[in-house]
């Protein structure tokens, strides 16, 4: 709410800024919106409108009688989207056409102007910045329970990139998998196997593998503390190599076209080319320019964005150290530890099946422990059928640099 003695200012205002980090929360823990919204409704807790409106601010309301108690899954998708909850103000997010248009336009990202860090935040950035990762991700299915899978939208192929999908043996749905899904296209398939894996299998591992983890911030904080640093920093230069890499093309690709685009011009004049193939080529040109002054700006950001990794790698290790005890594998404690999980496919080595599984944390990619450090590695196997067992095999230290 706005500061009584200064209004160019906000304050948290405390009942509500707990509602926000509680749907955060829950959002991190893999409820849905609709999910979160009918929770909210049966626990009796005023809508945004209905609690300004008790506190006597004057709030527009559509339905001035309906119910004070009843959340729409629309509010808590914009509730998590405010980026003003981080601190920021933003100004220009709309626009009118004209003053006698009294219509809003949704702007140009180009034209938004954002002021960060004004007012005391109600969430941190790193967990606005993974909500909006996660809700940007292909969506959800649910288990046969009712309860969306923690690991859906986590899975990629290590050999294709694709999306593993989640599914249930018809036969007996306990059950449980995921598979390419870049392989159940049929004939427009792009990956040459399935790389199928067991659901029970993978809580397995990643539970065991994010115990090695822990351990190793416990027990070793100072190396730990230094790895995740080191990590952090190779992922961050790898990427940053990759965007100016990028934008050097972009802005190459640019001038060219602004070349281009004058000499058909010219052409055009003095009657080389037609004016319905200078209208085509010209609309063409417009649009590619467009397209790469967009990702241009994007890239720019990505650049501004660099010195938050600190903050986010402290928020790592603060997160890895509480989980020191953990028992279960909960969908919040994947959301704030995990960035991906790649899954290989399985393989025969000197007669065994094994099956290699990459966990790439947030902000560090994927970590190494030093051997020297004497935490020794998980051994997890699974009956995927009768007489067919397969075994984790974890990636090597060379592998995963």
């Amino acid at each position: 709410m706005k500061n009584p003695e200064n209004p160019d200012f906000w304050i948290i205002d405390d009942e509500p800024a707990l509602i926000v980090k509680r749907i955060d929360t829950l959002t991190l823990s893999g409820y849905g919106t609709e999910q979160i919204a009918e929770m909210l409704s049966e626990e009796k807790v005023l809508t945004p409108t209905a609690y300004a409106i008790s506190k006597g601010r004057k709030k527009p309301s559509k339905s001035k009688n309906g119910d004070p108690f009843k959340w729409q899954a629309s509010t808590i998708v914009k509730i998590l989207s405010m980026q003003e909850y981080c601190g920021d103000i933003i100004n220009f997010k709309t626009y009118s056409k004209s003053f006698k248009n009294k219509k809003r336009y949704k702007n140009d990202p180009e034209n938004i102007s954002v002021f960060k860090d004004v007012h005391e935040p109600i969430r941190d950035r790193a967990t606005f910045e993974k909500i909006q990762e996660k809700r940007g991700k292909t969506r959800k299915r649910k288990k046969l329970d009712g309860e969306r899978n923690m690991f859906s939208g986590l899975l990629v192929c290590a050999d294709c990139g694709g999306n593993m999908h989640f599914h249930f043996n018809q036969g007996n749905p306990k059950i449980q998998y995921f598979s390419c899904a870049e392989y159940n296209k049929g004939k427009r398939k792009t990956c040459t196997s399935t790389h199928y894996i067991r659901m029970d299998f993978l809580e397995q591992i990643v539970l065991a593998e994010i115990r090695r983890l822990t351990r190793f911030a416990c027990k070793h904080e100072d190396e730990f503390t230094t790895a995740v640093a080191n990590y952090s920093k190779k992922v961050t230069e790898t990427q940053q190599r990759i965007r100016q890499s990028e934008l050097k093309s972009l802005i190459l690709r640019d001038k060219e076209l602004d070349v281009l685009f004058e000499k058909i011009y010219e052409d055009n004049v003095s009657g080389k080319i037609s004016d319905e193939r200078f209208a085509k080529l010209s609309t063409k040109y417009e649009t590619e320019q467009k397209s790469i002054v967009e990702r241009i700006e994007r890239l720019k950001k990505l650049f501004d964005e660099v010195n938050m990794k600190v903050e986010h790698t402290e928020n790592f290790v603060a997160a890895v150290k509480k989980y020191t005890r953990v028992k279960k594998l909960t969908p919040l404690m994947l959301n704030e530890l995990v960035e991906y999980i790649e899954v290989h496919q399985a393989e025969t080595v000197n007669g065994e099946q094994t099956q290699t599984v990459v966990i790439h944390y947030n902000c560090i990619g994927s970590i190494s422990i030093p051997e020297e450090l004497s935490i020794p590695e998980p051994q997890i196997t699974v009956q995927t059928r009768k007489g067919v067992v397969v075994n984790y095999a974890p990636m090597t230290p060379a592998a995963c640099s």
